[in-house]
């Protein structure tokens, strides 16, 4: 599934206020090259439902062989396995014996305790590695993690490791053994011990999907092979927030188009991002936040959320808005599907402006029939004119207000809003009585 930048940005999938963000919340991993392996994960979304299905297939089997998780390597083995080959260390003996590895400590003391202590690390990462192929290489494996097993296995299978394996830990290795192992992986072995880092790397990032999916009680989608796009999605919540309000979502090629209104605050925003975040998770093999979801693989996502103006190029508000909304319509117009969702579009002209716009803009995109849209607006004075159109689906949040006191149910429900209630929150909040004593 294609998906921008600033799409991601717009449903916080990454963010530099990292607590704020999806992979932050997910991202499990415990070692660095195990995060940045992850990262990618969430950068490139997949392609197939076959892909997508495998990856499914890896965190269930990890979830149901968790008890069997090797633990003993850490992100510091890998970090100072990695030094080992960095540093520079007078040369090794090339057939150690206890002659041998005595007088290399005694002759380059300062060298040797850099080697043990590398040795070690790297006993670890063989000994860790080989755990992996005993307790997770089984027949029902499935076929990416297998594929990855039957490689590190044949990377720790050599007769050098022998020692590794025979031994329950580095303690146990004599002065001669340790400086073998050491000698072999530093001047033998080391693309394949780079090979074997980076393997964990990925059993790590695939771990930590696991993990989440478990820990926030995610439920695997259920991609189906259709030439139209769908979505139907219940329970559907928000996995940022503690106490999220969840949907229930129904999108096809009858009834493409959610036409969205509410009051500021009322949940219109996350509503939207909600679904592009489940549609996402989705596309990279993960568990979503919904209690089930039943969707077609997208072509595309594509978001109008978060637009800002760009001082640097002399742009507008405005005329970012005007410019994504062309570079979407440009790219959805391929017959592909796509998921595209827009929030308050054109808020940045005055209101007539904004109605014209706005009832232009969707009277050409209900014509794209390929692809599912959710579009929110301020608007609800144009929806009478757009009632014509079947495809349609007027969605709102209910506001509601005592003396005063705005409650919000943030709970979906068929219809317009016509609730204004900017200046309602400017009065709770006492700008209006601050502005009063001017």
């Amino acid at each position: 599934m294609e998906i921008d930048k600033t799409t991601l940005h717009d449903l916080s999938i990454f963010s530099n206020e990292e607590h704020y963000s999806i992979f932050h919340k997910l991202d499990f991993t415990t070692t660095s090259g195990g995060s940045h392996k992850l990262r990618h994960i969430f950068s490139h979304s997949l392609n197939s439902i076959e892909e997508i299905r495998n990856v499914q297939d890896i965190i269930k089997f990890i979830q149901s062989n968790q008890q069997q998780w090797p633990k003993i390597i850490t992100n510091g083995t890998l970090m100072v396995v990695h030094k080992f080959y960095e540093h520079v260390i007078d040369q090794l003996p090339s057939a150690p014996t206890a002659a041998s590895a005595y007088a290399y400590k005694i002759l380059h003391n300062q060298d040797y305790s850099l080697v043990k202590y590398s040795a070690i690390h790297c006993f670890d990462l063989v000994k860790g590695m080989n755990e992996f192929v005993e307790n997770l290489l089984k027949d029902d494996t499935p076929v990416l993690l297998k594929r990855l097993l039957e490689n590190i296995k044949n990377i720790v299978e050599k007769e050098q490791f022998t020692v590794v394996l025979k031994k329950g830990s580095a303690s146990e290795l004599t002065k001669a053994e340790m400086l073998g192992l050491a000698g072999f992986m530093r001047y033998h072995y080391k693309q394949h011990v780079f090979e074997l880092m980076n393997s964990y790397h990925q059993l790590d990032a695939w771990y930590s999907m696991a993990l989440a999916t478990k820990e926030y009680n995610l439920s695997f989608p259920n991609l189906i092979e259709k030439s139209e796009p769908a979505l139907e999605a219940k329970g559907l919540y928000h996995i940022l927030l503690k106490d999220a309000t969840a949907y229930d979502v129904h999108l096809n090629k009858d009834v493409n188009f959610i036409f969205l209104t509410g009051a500021n605050m009322a949940g219109k925003s996350t509503f939207i991002k909600s679904v592009g975040t489940a549609v996402f998770l989705a596309h990279i093999g993960m568990g979503v936040p919904a209690d089930s979801l039943e969707l077609t693989l997208f072509d595309g996502m594509l978001s109008n959320i978060n637009v800002i103006d760009n001082i640097v190029k002399g742009e507008s508000y405005f005329y970012n808005e005007v410019q994504r909304i062309k570079d979407t319509i440009t790219k959805i117009n391929n017959g592909k599907k796509w998921l595209v969702l827009i929030d308050e579009l054109f808020k940045g002209t005055n209101i007539q402006d904004a109605m014209k716009c706005s009832t232009a803009v969707i009277k050409g995109l209900i014509n794209i029939h390929n692809s599912l849209f959710i579009l929110s607006t301020h608007l609800y004075e144009i929806a009478d004119e757009l009632k014509q159109y079947p495809n349609i689906d007027f969605r709102y949040f209910e506001t509601t207000v005592t003396e005063d006191h705005l409650e919000f149910t943030y709970q979906l429900k068929p219809g317009t809003s016509v609730d204004r209630l900017g200046y309602l929150i400017l009065k709770r909040e006492g700008v209006v009585e601050m502005l009063s004593k001017l």
